[in-house]
């Protein structure tokens, strides 16, 4: 068979060849071409919002820090345990957007006497915005007894670490906090009534 006579043929069937500019008209292909744009057009959506909005919580100096971090944790934790101290912390439960909250920290030392004349200071990071982190001070009120009235600018979750440092020495510790954007009512306890008498 010739091959004029097999393109007339693959004509007269209806068949689409590659050299058959119907080919563009098949719903297939036109399916194809939509997919493939939506694709693309969703990826440089993603990638302009990721250099528009601001960055997560990023670490500045993250090469140096990482060089030799799992030795230097250990020897971390090793010099915090061998300090002995402890502490206990109250921050408020429910802490609310723009304010200011009281939190407060008391710190003993390995016999347990209060630790005196400390430097305490609170670092707070919110992972989605490192533009709204920030430092805060505490002030010692009484023997070991540390506080700082603190105001969250923006809701939701924030990580707190707390530094205390004492003649040259030093003990890190991180809490999570979530601030709401409004005072939440406390879940009512329906009153128990009295037993009936029989």
């Amino acid at each position: 068979m010739n091959p004029h006579t097999m393109k007339q043929t693959d004509t007269n069937t209806g068949l689409i060849s590659q050299n058959n500019p119907r080919a563009l008209k098949n719903p297939w292909v036109l399916g194809w071409i939509v997919l493939v744009i939506i694709v693309f057009s969703v990826n440089i959506g993603f990638i302009s919002l990721a250099f528009i909005t601001s960055p997560g919580l990023v670490d500045q100096n993250y090469y140096a820090n990482a060089q030799d971090y799992e030795e230097n944790l250990v020897k971390y934790r090793t010099a915090q345990s061998a300090l002995g101290w402890t502490y206990q912390v109250h921050f408020p439960l429910q802490p609310v957007i723009h304010k200011k909250a009281r939190y407060q920290l008391t710190v003993v030392d390995k016999i347990g006497q209060p630790l005196t004349g400390a430097r305490i200071s609170m670092s707070a990071y919110r992972p989605s915005d490192a533009a709204a982190d920030f430092e805060q001070h505490f002030s010692e009120v009484g023997a070991g007894i540390y506080e700082a009235y603190i105001s969250f600018p923006l809701k939701g979750r924030w990580e707190m670490t707390l530094s205390i440092e004492h003649q040259q020495r030093h003990f890190k510790f991180t809490r999570d906090a979530r601030i709401l954007a409004h005072t939440q009512a406390p879940a009512l306890v329906p009153a128990l009534a009295p037993a009936l008498a029989e």
